[in-house]
């Protein structure tokens, strides 16, 4: 099962420090992907959930681990020409990535490549999901 840190966040929210690339390395170090939150604004890549907060490069964003949630159109296609796994939603049921997973928005159910987005919301079964994406990604590990 692949176990994703929502916005680097391992054991629940971090409003601090959520999309700071540090937070998110560590995240990543710590042996979860992450999917983080990204913009682009005057030829440049940001990290930030509400607005662009955190200048980083290409070379950051096509980290395999990293599951980049396009925050504007112009940041999806951008992500698209450098070839960064991403997607775009705002409250879809589903949603699909460019490497073909299914983004399932909380509460929806399972199917074949099917990302499970924060199971706790809904108390939802992740057994028969492809991943799971989670503030509280840590309670997960073992679960596997």
């Amino acid at each position: 099962m692949i176990l994703i840190s929502h916005r680097g966040n391992i054991s629940g929210p971090d409003e601090k420090n959520e999309n700071n690339p540090k937070y998110v390395d560590e995240a990543m170090k710590q042996g979860f992907e992450v999917e983080i939150d990204v913009w682009h604004k005057d030829n440049q890549f940001f990290l930030g959930h509400s607005k662009p907060q955190y200048p980083v490069d290409e070379i950051f964003l096509k980290n395999k681990k990293l599951w980049c949630h396009a925050k504007s159109f112009d940041a999806l296609q951008e992500l698209l020409k450098i070839d960064a796994h991403c997607f775009w939603h705002e409250e879809d049921a589903y949603t699909l990535t460019n490497r073909g997973y299914v983004w399932a928005y909380p509460g929806q159910k399972i199917g074949f490549k099917t990302i499970c987005v924060k199971p706790e919301l809904n108390k939802i079964e992740i057994k028969n999901f492809c991943g799971v994406c989670s503030d509280y990604i840590g309670n997960y590990k073992n679960k596997k």
